[in-house]
């Protein structure tokens, strides 16, 4: 996948609307033919109170109040908040956030969240749910983890209305001196002000951290004392900005990286690229045993191209799932007018074997808020994740969690391998030759501040091969079918030496920075008849992917090995070439939603062991 700019679609748009099982399911075997998506009155179904109010852990009720939500979990559901709050683990409110978007996940997998037993349907998770059997030893219990600080229910109001902690919050302010810090607010004057800013900045999505950082610096108008609000824990409103901040930011990401796949001009692009399309469809359409009726999830489904290859090639039923209204409005036109598109309305006797494919707005990690996804789950699992240097848009944690939560075990996951490349570059790598012959004029000193330039940011380009200086090196190799999400993280060191075809004439070569690509493979484990692999090496055919030019601070002067040179100038110079450039590179996921970070280490050896080590270089890509 690629990137481009484009106009965003509306939050309207974006934003899913809550699954609700259907009352009236019948609590025989569940099939895909009962699948149903959420229509207009998912959100309006139980007593409640229509579409407001707050929603039960549990059921599709709505209540207007936090304790007559809990009364009822309590009385219809056997879920004791305020027990296992107060008595069991004396939680403070970060522990309540946590354990209320715990609770949900696991509502939203049919689990039952405290003994673990998965369920096929929403029913008969409620049929079982008891009091608590989990240990809850201080520090071990499993909402434990700061992920679940993060909403797992958009614009989930009962995060907003805890009051549990709200009759301490009073005990704390009535009068008494602040002890933390040792800063007090007056006569109030100043904390009505915060309230006021921490308001704007709860109602006001863009640029939230920074509006928070600065609403929670607070001075004394008699200037003797300063302190934080956000080091106050008894500030509900500022508790809930902290936990909510990070998350805002999050969805802000995904709503800029999903509005910019609604553009039809990166999807022509993804599209004509053959080397892309064309591996998936062999994928698909050459490998019968794997596709004759399977049951497909298709992760990012776009216009729905690789979901209609899943249908032509046989399989039972195709679920496409996108975060992009307008793709998803475009995907079901599409599978409608080549015939694919499941209608759940229409008659069994009266469907084609061909209608199978369903498409789903939503993200992967909310697909069980959408449908009903059976107990049996999925056989196979596609998507097309891949950006830029392979982690770019991190899609791929979306992917993994796919994996984990709705494909069969055992089930097929297409790609199912993916490899890192790496190899130094040279000149014709640059912009350098270009600058330096411009209609016969010499303008090499804007490329050598291009250059410059290039040595702080990645490139994306198309490198020729014969730019490729040194011999190529595995960097990391994934398994898609057993890594875990925190795998995405690696360091890899590796070494390049000069290739026969890098060799200069003049004995001397020079490095001008190193070049990643990747390939991913549809192995034999899965696709039996014929695997297949696609490459966006710089030795094959170009993709749209590119690849990622990482240039160094200053070319590194190389030469073959079993060249002896005696000189004493510094390792890397055109008098003592390195005979091996020694690679330490770092790929992570970054602070900012769906970017990475990559560190570059380099060491130059020289023949007679001699190194030079160069400042690390640091990318963000």
């Amino acid at each position: 996948m690629a990137t481009p700019e484009s106009e965003l679609p509306t939050k309207q748009e974006l934003l899913g609307e809550e699954y609700e099982e259907d009352e009236d399911e019948e609590d025989g075997e569940e099939g895909w033919d009962d699948w149903e998506s959420d229509g207009d009155d998912a959100a309006g179904g139980g007593g409640g109170g229509g579409g407001g109010g707050l929603l039960c852990l549990f059921c599709s009720e709505r209540f207007g109040s936090e304790s007559s939500l809990f009364s009822h979990c309590a009385s219809e559901h056997k879920f004791d908040f305020y027990g296992v709050v107060k008595e069991t683990t004396g939680m403070d409110f970060y522990g309540c956030i946590k354990f209320i978007n715990f609770v949900r996940s696991k509502v939203a997998e049919n689990k039952c969240w405290s003994c673990g037993q998965v369920f096929s349907s929403n029913s008969e998770l409620c049929g079982h749910l008891h009091a608590s059997e989990i240990p809850q030893p201080e520090g071990k219990v499993p909402w434990g983890d700061d992920l679940y600080l993060k909403p797992f229910m958009e614009d989930d109001s009962l995060l907003h209305s805890l009051s549990i902690f709200d009759d301490d919050d009073e005990e704390e302010s009535c009068g008494m001196p602040v002890e933390r810090g040792e800063c007090s607010t007056g006569n109030g004057t100043l904390a009505e002000t915060c309230e006021s800013n921490l308001k704007s900045i709860i109602d006001d999505d863009s640029d939230v951290v920074g509006k928070f950082e600065k609403a929670c610096t607070v001075e004394s108008k008699d200037g003797e004392c300063s302190g934080s609000l956000a080091q106050d824990p008894s500030d509900k409103q500022l508790k809930i900005a902290r936990a909510s901040a990070a998350a805002r930011g999050i969805k802000s990401v995904d709503d800029s990286y999903f509005g910019s796949y609604s553009s039809f001009g990166i999807h022509r692009e993804m599209l004509g690229d053959k080397v892309r399309t064309e591996a998936y469809r062999d994928a698909l359409l050459c490998n019968p045993s794997l596709m004759n009726g399977a049951t497909v999830l298709d992760v990012g489904c776009g216009t729905g191209i690789l979901s209609l290859f899943a249908a032509k090639a046989g399989a039972s039923r195709v679920i496409a799932v996108d975060g992009s209204a307008k793709m998803v409005s475009v995907a079901t036109q599409v599978a409608k007018n080549n015939g694919f598109l499941y209608d759940e309305n229409m008659e069994m006797e009266q469907k084609r074997d061909t209608q199978v494919i369903s498409v789903v707005h939503t993200k992967a990690e909310e697909l069980n808020h959408k449908i009903q996804v059976p107990s049996n789950r999925f056989d196979v699992l596609v998507s097309e994740w891949m950006g830029y240097c392979l982690l770019y848009e991190s899609m791929l944690s979306s992917v993994l969690y796919a994996r984990d939560h709705f494909l069969k075990p055992g089930g097929a996951i297409l790609p199912d391998t993916a490899t890192i490349f790496g190899a130094g570059f040279g000149k014709g790598g640059t912009s350098l030759p270009f600058w330096e012959n411009v209609y016969d004029f010499d303008m090499s000193c804007i490329g050598k501040e291009v250059t410059g330039n290039s040595a702080k940011f990645p490139v994306v380009d198309i490198l020729a091969s014969e730019d490729i200086v040194t011999e190529t090196a595995v960097l990391h190799s994934f398994d898609l079918a057993t890594m875990k999400e925190n795998e995405m993280d690696f360091t890899s060191s590796f070494e390049l030496r000069l290739s026969e075809s890098g060799s200069s004439q003049s004995g001397v070569t020079w490095c001008y920075g190193i070049v990643l690509w990747f390939d991913t493979g549809f192995t034999s484990r899965f696709c039996k008849e014929r695997p297949v692999n696609l490459t966006t090496s710089p030795f094959s055919t170009p993709t749209h992917w590119s690849q990622t030019i990482f240039t160094f601070e200053e070319p590194i002067a190389m030469t073959k090995e079993g060249c002896v040179v005696g000189s004493s100038e510094s390792v890397g110079t055109d008098d003592c070439p390195a005979v091996m450039i020694r690679s330490r590179i770092s790929i992570v996921r970054a602070s900012e939603h769906r970017s990475i970070d990559i560190s570059i280490e380099t060491t130059g050896i020289s023949s007679d062991g001699r190194k030079r080590s160069w400042p690390v270089q640091i990318f963000n890509l």
